[in-house]
Parts: structure tokens; C-alpha cells; sequence
């Protein structure tokens, strides 16, 4: 029996009071007001509504050891990135590796995988995949449908795993930047609830609006609060908090926590706040996860103050997994599985033979996963085109790592590096290798150093070479998040001391060959208009 003497913040009636609560076999057995000195906060641990564990480079066990240092007892977890790579095999990896620690994990079926079929992904779930998925219990929901243009157009494949979500009673994510007026009422029809790609307020509006819970992302790269939090004071039943994509260094800082902290600070009620962090995951993903009432599962936190969310102790089902700085969570074993199956690449692959005068150029945004088409002159050296750096117009590669082929070849604006290179494994949604640089001669040691290793993310300079191995599935670290977290730390510094001028640019080239988001991207067959679902050409002219 573990007893918790504090300020109970009881969300469900919008109360505070001091009180105790009485831990028995994991469950809240009683609740009751009383008079104590202690002065800290008693709640519901906070649940991340999106996210993509794979994106913090660790495994589920090894995320968990950090996410609960923040006060997050939960996740509903999209395994889009490993299935891409691994399949129905990488789902089931993660479900096993999670369930091996004191946390909840709820895995979702990835919907679509490959998420188009303009790229070369590792594996296929289609819609028999999906209803096997679903069948099972460790499955709690349809993850975000990408292919709006699918569900637009009527698609059977995509009609079906919808059909399956429906069938199995399993809420289905959505995945839908920019869709207004009467598409994305054709998209919500379909029987799809959720979205966490706006990033304005007027389309948020719109969905709210229209029946769609709507999800305020902060993750590395996209960065959608300040846009959308203030609909939080009205609509704040229907919206939650996610990440998204949170990258190891970041997730060593906070989590859930900072975006409670940020909503409070703007002046949105406490209650609603919590509402989003903690209650409506749970309650639209029908999850495991106690509310700090009287017979649920004693899944609560105990922080500093309303205001900073400080954690000072956070229980799974009644098992203390962090106390005062010290996550009490421990590393686990686990057999590591790969697919990294091409060969090393020469100089020459990275040649573009070119007499355009001009070129399409990706200008990637800060804090967003859209980007938008430029068109810019070109730069061309013994008949090749070639990095701009006084421009900042560089040379971007897109490897298959599945199988040997030809890399594709684009030039994108904003990265701003004046030296070397930087290239990852981890390039949604198929995570083939993607690299950047001020030449060819970087950009191909970047992608070989990738490729000897067999994953990972990668900075070279004229002088030095720093990696971060992911030998699991090419994504992901084989190590603890500390380790994980400083190596990374000092790749996104060797990144900016090599002139990135980006907040996270590992993140944001990682979703440089997202084709799923507008307006122009790079897949490892071309380089692809978003906006018209479709392959166009480097050379405008």
C-alpha cells in the first residue's frame, strides 16, 4: 500500500483540495480530503496523443526511461517509421520491447505503409495486414491515414482498412495539412476523428467545427502552439496535446509538461489545460490510463506547482517509475533486426548533368513540415550543377537503402551550410538515406559513412567525421537515452558550426522526403509536387 498526502487536482470536477490517497495493488483505493502540510500537487499523469517513438532514436523501453522524468505516463504511438522499414515485424518489435517496462505504450496500425507509391519503403501492410493488426488487443486504433487523396478519391485499399477500423469499433487518426471546405468534410465522413497537422488557426477552426479533435503539435520540427492555442479556451474538450516527433536531446528537456507550462503561462484555465494533457487521450482512444479517481489505475504524478509542471514523482499502476531526478525505470535486452542493403556509393553518383538556366529549389521552412517550390538560377561547374552556398541553394540526395539505385538529386534553400555535410537513415516515410552539403565529394563520405554503419545520422567537415550509429532498423539507437541524447546534441551542434542556421536541422531533413506534405519534396525516385500528387523536373528550363 503506498499512501500520497498533497493538493489533489481532481480534473474531472474542476477541484483542488488537500487530501490523501491510498495506493492498493495498483488501483486508487480511496481518495479522501484532509489537512496536511504538504504542499506539492497530486494528478493524472500526462499522455503524448501522437507520437512516433522512433523519432527519439530509442527504443520503447529506453523512451520510456525518459518520458516519465516529465510526468508522462503515456503515449499513443504511431510505429509508422519502423513498419516502412520492417513491416508487420517492426509493429510487433515495438509492442514487445514497450510491454517490458512499467509504462503504457498504445500502438496504433499504421495505415499507410508504404505512404505512397512514389518512394521505395522496406515492407507493405495492406488491408488484410491491417485487419490482423486490429484483431489484436494491443492495437487500439487506425493510425493517421496519410493518403488523403486516397480517402478523397474513394481508393478500395484504403476504403477497406478504414472499413476494418470501423468494424473492430478502433478510432481512426487523421493526417490532413491544409484540407478545407468540402474535402475535409469528405474526410471526416469517411469515419476519420483526429488531426495534428494544422497549422493555422482558421483550418483547426474549420475541423473543430466540423467534429474533428485537433491536436496541438510541439515537436523537434513542427512547431503548430503558438498557432493554435488559442482555440484551447473554447475548444479545449475536443483538443490534446502530441509531439509528434521528438528528437532524444529535446526529450531530455520535457515533454507533455512544457506544453501545460506554455498554455498556463497564455492564460488558459488550468483545468482546461489538464483536460487536454491528460483526460481526452484517454478517453477518445478508450486507454488503460487512470484519472485519479477512486478505482482506477494509479497512473498520477506529483509535481511542484500548476505552473511550471515541475515532476517530482511519477507512478505506472502504482509503481513509483520516477523520484526526484531519478528515473527508476530500467534497461532491457532486446534482439536487434535490420535491412540496410545497398552498396557504397561513388562521387559520380552525386553528378547532375544540366544546362538548365534555372532549377526548382525545396525552400524548407523552420518549424514546419510544409515547404515551398522556388524557383531559382542555377550554378553549374564542368556541365554539373552544383551547392550555391553564397545562395544558400545546396545539393540534396535521396539514397534507396533498400536495394542499389541511382540517387536522386534536388537543391534546397535554408539550410544554410558553408562546409561539408550532414546526411540520416531516419527520412520519413521510408527512411531511405537523405543527405545535404556544399558538394558532391561531402554529400557522397556522408552517405558511406551512413551505409558502413547500417543507419544513423552523420556530419562531416573537411577535418572530421561524427556519427550516431541506429543499428536498429536503420532508425534507431541500440543505447540509453542519455548517451543517445548528448551524442545527438553534439551532431546538431556539429551541424550549426558547419552553418545550419535551422533550429533542429537533422529534423527538418529527415521530412524533406515526406511526400505526404506540400508543396515540394524528394523521394529516392524523383523529386515529387505535393501539391499535385505528382513527379516534376529539376530543370525548369
Amino acid at each position: 500500500m503506498t499512501v500520497l498526502q498533497g493538493q489533489i487536482v481532481d480534473i474531472v470536477n474542476q477541484r483542488i483540495f488537500k487530501g490523501e490517497i491510498t495506493i492498493t495493488d495498483g488501483k486508487i483505493a480511496s481518495i479522501e480530503e484532509k489537512e496536511h502540510d504538504v504542499n506539492h500537487y497530486i494528478l493524472p499523469g500526462f499522455v503524448d496523443a501522437h507520437i512516433h517513438i522512433e523519432s527519439s532514436l530509442l527504443v520503447p523501453s529506453e523512451f520510456a526511461r525518459l518520458a516519465v522524468t516529465h510526468g508522462t505516463v503515456a503515449t499513443v504511438s504511431d510505429p509508422h517509421e519502423i513498419a516502412n522499414v520492417l513491416g508487420v515485424k517492426g509493429v510487433e518489435f515495438m509492442i514487445e520491447n514497450g510491454k517490458k517496462v512499467p509504462f503504457k505504450f498504445n500502438f496504433g496500425a499504421p495505415s499507410c505503409v508504404p505512404a505512397t507509391t512514389f518512394e521505395s519503403a522496406g515492407a507493405v501492410i495492406d488491408s488484410d495486414a491491417i485487419k490482423i493488426l486490429l484483431e489484436n488487443p494491443d492495437i487500439k486504433y487506425l493510425a493517421e491515414m496519410m493518403n488523403y487523396p486516397g480517402v478523397l478519391l474513394d481508393d478500395e485499399e484504403v476504403m477497406k482498412k478504414l472499413a476494418w477500423a470501423k468494424h473492430y469499433k478502433k478510432p481512426i487518426d487523421g493526417h490532413a495539412p491544409g484540407l478545407r471546405g468540402d474535402d475535409i468534410t469528405k474526410y471526416i465522413n469517411s469515419g476519420i476523428t483526429t488531426d495534428h497537422e494544422c497549422f493555422t488557426y482558421e483550418e483547426a477552426l474549420e475541423k473543430l467545427q466540423k467534429g474533428m479533435k485537433i491536436l496541438i503539435r510541439e515537436g523537434s520540427a513542427a512547431k503548430n502552439f503558438e498557432a493554435l492555442i488559442d482555440l484551447a479556451s473554447e475548444h479545449y474538450q475536443n483538443m490534446m496535446f502530441c509531439s509528434d516527433d521528438k528528437h532524444p536531446d529535446d526529450l531530455l528537456i520535457d515533454h507533455i509538461n512544457r506544453l501545460c507550462a506554455r498554455a498556463v503561462e497564455k492564460g488558459i484555465d488550468v483545468f482546461k489545460v489538464l483536460q487536454m494533457a491528460c483526460v481526452n487521450p484517454v478517453k477518445h482512444y478508450n486507454l488503460d490510463v487512470g484519472l485519479l479517481q477512486v478505482g482506477d489505475t494509479a497512473d498520477c504524478i506529483v509535481v511542484e506547482d500548476l505552473k511550471d509542471f515541475k515532476t517530482l514523482q511519477t507512478y505506472v499502476d502504482g509503481v513509483l517509475v520516477f523520484d526526484n531526478g531519478t528515473s527508476l525505470i530500467q534497461s532491457v535486452a532486446f534482439d536487434n533486426l535490420n535491412n540496410f542493403n545497398c552498396d557504397k556509393k561513388t562521387i559520380e553518383d552525386f553528378k547532375v548533368k544540366s544546362s538548365a538556366k534555372q532549377i526548382r529549389v525545396i525552400e524548407a521552412l523552420e518549424g514546419q513540415l510544409v515547404t515551398n517550390e522556388l524557383i531559382e538560377d542555377s550554378k553549374i561547374e564542368d556541365n554539373n550543377l552544383v551547392s550555391n552556398t553564397e545562395k544558400d541553394i545546396l545539393k540534396m540526395s535521396v539514397v534507396n537503402r533498400y536495394q542499389n539505385q541511382k540517387p536522386s538529386i534536388a537543391f534546397i534553400k535554408n539550410f544554410g551550410l558553408k562546409e561539408g555535410a550532414i546526411a540520416s537513415s531516419v527520412g520519413h516515410d521510408s527512411h531511405n538515406i537523405i543527405a545535404v552539403g556544399v558538394s558532391d565529394e561531402a554529400i557522397c563520405r556522408a552517405v558511406n559513412l551512413l551505409i558502413e554503419n547500417k543507419g544513423g545520422i552523420c556530419a562531416v567537415s573537411e577535418t572530421e567525421e561524427q556519427v550516431l550509429p541506429l543499428p536498429v532498423a536503420g532508425i534507431i539507437s541500440d543505447k540509453d537515452g542519455k548517451t543517445v541524447g548528448e551524442a545527438y546534441a553534439k551532431l546538431d551542434a556539429m551541424a550549426k558550426q558547419l552553418g545550419s542556421s535551422l533550429y533542429a536541422p537533422y529534423m527538418t531533413l529527415s521530412f524533406m522526403a515526406l511526400l505526404v506534405i506540400p508543396s515540394l519534396k524528394l523521394s529516392d525516385k524523383g523529386l515529387f509536387d505535393g501539391s499535385q500528387f505528382k513527379f516534376t523536373t529539376l530543370d525548369v528550363n
